[in-house]
């Protein structure tokens, strides 16, 4: 969720400053000489390169920068926060495969349905270990957010979430350890205007 808000962020300002530089460039109030003029003439290049060495070395730097952050934000994008899957042990030495988003379903329902809770998103993902190699994914792991009514109180809701909800989800894949984060929330309900 985090990510999906920076991305926003980020893809907003970059096409507000990409529009207004089309803008200016588009426009004959172009400050440098008017629109159809380079950027930078022969003249202004040859004074950058000999009088200002630093200059260049500074666009540089900063196109380098921007190349950076760019590719982080792809790789970034390219990471899978969820689990597709998870295999499930049948117990006869075969294996099942469930799907990630089943079982995120499954728990958001049953919580959903909980006394006290308005909605319940639930997301599966892998948890980061720390034998072996960093960053390696070890096993699934829940994060539960729960939207909680004004009424409700939050330890009941959160002992009826750990209590049967996780651990009906834990016999139905078949993992003994399914370790969960909950997030609570309380709604807001605005009062009507009575007319």
């Amino acid at each position: 969720m985090l990510l999906a808000t920076v991305n926003r962020i980020l893809l907003g300002i970059i096409g507000v400053v990409l529009l207004a530089a089309g803008v200016a460039v588009l426009t004959p109030l172009w400050p440098l000489g008017g629109r159809h003029e380079p950027l930078l003439s022969a003249a202004n290049r040859e004074r950058y390169w000999h009088a200002e060495g630093w200059w260049w070395w500074a666009v540089l730097a900063g196109l380098g920068v921007c190349v950076v952050l760019a590719l982080w934000w792809l790789l970034a994008q390219l990471r899978r926060s969820r689990l597709p899957a998870v295999l499930v042990d049948t117990g006869d030495g075969a294996f099942a495969v469930l799907r990630g988003r089943a079982l995120e379903e499954a728990v958001a329902a049953e919580a959903g349905a909980l006394d006290g809770v308005a909605r319940c998103s639930v997301v599966l993902r892998g948890r980061q270990g720390r034998q072996g190699r960093r960053g390696r994914r070890t096993g699934p792991k829940l994060r539960v957010e729960l939207e909680l009514e004004p009424h409700a109180v939050p330890a009941d809701a959160l002992a009826e979430l750990a209590g049967p909800v996780l651990s009906h989800a834990r016999r139905s894949a078949g993992l003994p350890e399914l370790p969960a984060e909950a997030r609570l929330r309380i709604t807001s309900h605005r009062a009507r205007r009575v007319t």
